[in-house]
């Protein structure tokens, strides 16, 4: 009797001993399952360039507006909208035949007033020798004097009316100022054109370098400005700009930014820029749009996975993780650019702090992880 109660005994003290390990091994297993492992970075400082776009107009480096000079028919368009023209090229010819005819008037009416500065000459040195002999008297010498002069400022008026009627006659000859493109032609042969019309028969864009005008806000302007006041020294101190066409393609040349306006619009808030792009294959088209892509480089900026980052209430935050493997929620800032999968945290953060980059959403302030060996 006694033997069988020291068995019963044991197997229940061996019963007392499986529970006790499984129950361990229970609150083990629990543990693991509450402590997950997660990838943790060390944040370290690095040199990052982001970029920002704007919309931007372009425009030649001279747009020039032509108008005629003289008024009269078009009787001939020597080009057509896109053209490429050189300085001195005739763009457009008027109906010359009643200049032509203005020249050869003015040109007799030189002819006349030469006969008569002669006819005049002659008189008045005859009148001198008559004078001389006392033959007449110096009233008459002194009207002959004056006819001559009056005869010499004749001719003077006439000679300047056939430089007029020549200039007139020129005039008929529309030509380019400058090399550029021909722009929308708004005459065309049988319109009649005058300096008084509001229109510019066409335009002639200089496209040797085209400018990218754009706007920056007040804000972003002290952004750049950094330690310069001088808005000369700003100017030195922005790096080359892209320019993407209007169909998505980055233009194969740089541009530099000449110029800052020195006022802020009112009403908009913004300052005007001037980009300048050479276009020695003429693609840019003044009148175009594009998008002006700025570089902003940060030196010694701490870049964070965006997916390692929460939101609450505008507020960016993420997870630190300590000696102790615990996690703490910490709210940073963030620079307002970034390249799509990172953020640049301006504060919140320092250089060897340790953040959780996985599980994110699975965490709260103060639990604890487990860190992959294999992520720091």
């Amino acid at each position: 009797m006694n033997t069988q109660i020291k068995k019963l005994k044991g197997i229940i003290s061996l019963l007392l001993s499986i529970i006790v390990l499984a129950s361990c091994s229970q609150k083990q297993d629990d543990r693991a399952r509450r402590t997950p492992e997660l990838s943790v970075m060390e944040v370290k400082p690095s040199t990052e360039e982001f970029y920002e776009s704007y919309s931007a107009t372009i425009k030649g480096k001279q747009d020039i507006d032509i108008r005629p000079q003289i008024t009269g028919f078009i009787t001939k368009v020597n080009v057509d909208e896109g053209s490429i023209v050189k300085k001195g090229q005739v763009l457009f010819q008027i109906d010359e035949v009643q200049y032509e005819e203005a020249v050869n008037v003015a040109k007799a009416n030189v002819a006349v007033a030469e006969a008569n500065v002669a006819t005049a000459k002659l008189t008045a040195q005859n009148k001198k020798s008559l004078a001389e002999r006392n033959i007449i008297s110096a009233y008459e010498l002194e009207l002959a004097q004056n006819e001559l002069g009056s005869c010499n400022a004749q001719l003077a008026v006439v000679k300047a009316e056939l430089v007029s009627a020549q200039k007139d006659l020129s005039y008929t000859r529309i030509t380019s100022p400058t090399d550029g493109v021909i722009g929308k032609i708004s005459y065309r042969v049988g319109a009649l054109v005058s300096p008084t019309m509001s229109d510019a028969i066409t335009t002639v864009s200089e496209f040797t370098t085209m400018y990218a005008n754009f706007s920056l806000t007040e804000k972003k302007l002290l952004t750049l400005a950094k330690d310069n006041n001088l808005t000369v020294d700003i100017i030195k101190s922005l790096p080359k700009v892209q320019l993407k066409m209007s169909d998505g393609v980055i233009y194969r040349y740089l541009g530099t930014i000449e110029t800052i306006s020195g006022t802020i619009d009112e009403t908009t808030g913004a300052a005007s820029i001037r980009a300048a792009f050479p276009n020695e294959d003429g693609i840019l088209r003044s009148g175009g749009t594009a998008s002006v892509i700025l570089p902003y480089a940060l030196d010694s900026c701490l870049l964070i996975p965006q997916n390692a980052t929460y939101e609450i209430q505008d507020k960016i935050f993420v997870y630190t993780v300590d000696e102790n493997s615990t996690v703490l929620s910490t709210e940073i800032e963030i620079y307002p650019l970034n390249n799509g999968s990172q953020y640049a945290v301006t504060k919140g953060l320092s250089a060897g702090d340790k953040i959780v980059i996985e599980g994110i959403n699975s965490l709260s302030s103060g639990s604890t992880i487990q860190v992959k060996s294999d992520t720091l």
